[in-house]
């Protein structure tokens, strides 16, 4: 009796178990239908991006059960990829389905509860929220709508996916994997720069590989890598050899992609990093690598000015700013809505800096949310524990000062530095619980030690 209660009892775990993975194996078939689809009906070259995108995701949720978070994991490297897939008729960036899949998971398969410091960031987000939901009431058409969904998903969103990351102790996976695909850009980028000198073309490089990509693109996403491997956080535990390296090769590829905003950015983070010295033990001595890059910066600067080009980038600026201000002048308190430039009739292009985006999309209340915003943000991640805190900090005061020379809502370009900043956050929680009970189970990974702090993490043994 007891052995037949017992077989049905191991006959309803295999039916639960077979309910509960049954998903996965869904997804892997409407994956197979949908890659097959994009290659035979949108042709090889534009469906193949996608194919690729659709069957790694696949494989991530087949790896679900053994490594819960595999599907964001595998989102990282997509995140830096701006290319359009296009789906639906959209406009949807490969960056854009990446977060939002990896989002899904950090949602179902994250640790909770958030910590305060991820918890005082979603409530500042979600002030600049409300502030910008006046101008969509305002403004009543779809694409504002949709940008206000899509601002949140790559502040929040992005944070929510890297504190997930962290947490689980897949902080160092993560952020090689980032780092690992911006050092790749930057390879390219040199290569392709070496080929335009060859042939007496100095101007900026400008990759076509693996997809076409602007210089101030490129350049934004080298900086951010290049800062993690400048801070090169303890708890990462990357070699110094190697993460010298991974630096010295993104920075030159800054600097061939004569992105200057992203050089600023960078110069930033570094100045950062050493007034924290003593807990990054970077030298002051690295202030002298600075003075050539600030004389090529504003070398090139001098240089547009006297060439008297009215359609170079400096005085391209000049003359976007004017338009954008008399277009603001129109609708200042609310503005014309998110992405008004793609409504015919608008004002036809994005305003090349942050602010000024703002004001024009959504009017004084939203730039007075945006200002407190960045401050708050700045202000939580300065009082961290600057083990874990610096590296944040600097990420996002990169991208606030890159922003105050080009667009600033754009998909990358915001989500990859707070999903770094959401990384730190949950490392830090996963640091703090280890110290709090260092044998209790914290992970889902096998046993090994977080590099630089001697605390193990794995199963419960």
């Amino acid at each position: 009796m007891a052995s037949s209660t017992r077989r049905r009892e191991i006959w309803r775990e295999r039916i639960a178990d077979g309910w509960a993975n049954a998903w996965r194996w869904v997804l892997a078939a409407f994956g197979t239908v949908a890659a097959t689809y994009f290659i035979l009906e949108r042709g090889v070259l534009g469906g193949a991006t996608l194919a690729i995108v659709v069957g790694a995701f696949v494989i991530a949720a087949a790896l679900t059960g053994s490594t819960p978070l595999a599907i964001a994991l595998f989102a990282m490297p997509g995140l830096l990829v701006s290319q359009r897939i296009g789906l639906g008729g959209g406009d949807l960036s490969v960056s854009d389905a990446a977060l939002a899949a990896a989002f899904g998971t950090a949602v179902l398969l994250g640790r909770r509860p958030y910590s305060s410091p991820l918890r005082k960031l979603l409530v500042i987000n979600l002030v600049y929220q409300f502030a910008t939901l006046f101008t969509v009431i305002v403004n009543p058409y779809p694409l504002n709508t949709i940008e206000w969904f899509h601002a949140w998903l790559l502040i929040s969103g992005a944070l929510i996916v890297g504190w997930a990351v962290g947490a689980a102790g897949y902080a160092r996976l993560a952020l090689s994997l980032i780092v690992f695909t911006a050092c790749v850009f930057a390879a390219v980028t040199l290569i392709g720069a070496a080929f335009s000198y060859a042939e007496g073309d100095f101007g900026p490089a400008t990759p076509t590989w693996p997809f076409p990509m602007h210089k101030n693109f490129v350049g934004t996403v080298l900086a951010f890598g290049a800062i993690v491997a400048y801070l090169n956080p303890d708890w990462v535990g990357w070699t110094k050899g190697w993460a010298r390296f991974g630096f010295l090769l993104m920075t030159a590829g800054i600097i061939v992609a004569q992105s200057r905003q992203a050089l600023i950015g960078l110069f930033a983070a570094i100045i950062v990093g050493v007034m924290r010295r003593s807990t990054t033990g970077r030298s002051r001595w690295v202030f002298l690598l600075l003075i050539p890059v600030a004389w090529l910066v504003i070398g090139m600067v001098i240089e547009q000015i006297e060439s008297q080009n009215r359609h170079n980038s400096v005085f391209q600026r000049v003359e976007w700013l004017r338009e954008v201000y008399h277009f603001w002048r129109e609708s200042p308190v609310f503005g014309h809505g998110l992405r008004y430039w793609y409504n015919p009739g608008e004002l036809p292009y994005q305003p090349p800096q942050a602010e000024l985006e703002v004001v024009a999309s959504a009017g004084v209340v939203g730039l007075i949310a945006f200002v407190v915003m960045w401050i708050g943000v700045l202000v939580v991640l300065w009082r961290v524990d600057p083990r874990f805190g610096t590296l944040a900090f600097a990420v996002l005061l990169c991208r606030a000062v890159q922003a105050q020379f080009d667009l600033f809502w754009v998909a990358v370009q915001v989500s990859v530095p707070f999903v770094i900043a959401g990384i730190c956050l949950g490392a830090m929680d996963l640091d703090r619980r280890s110290k709090a009970a260092p044998n209790d189970v914290l992970l889902a990974e096998p046993v090994r030690r977080m590099p630089g702090s001697g605390v193990p993490i794995g199963r419960r043994r």
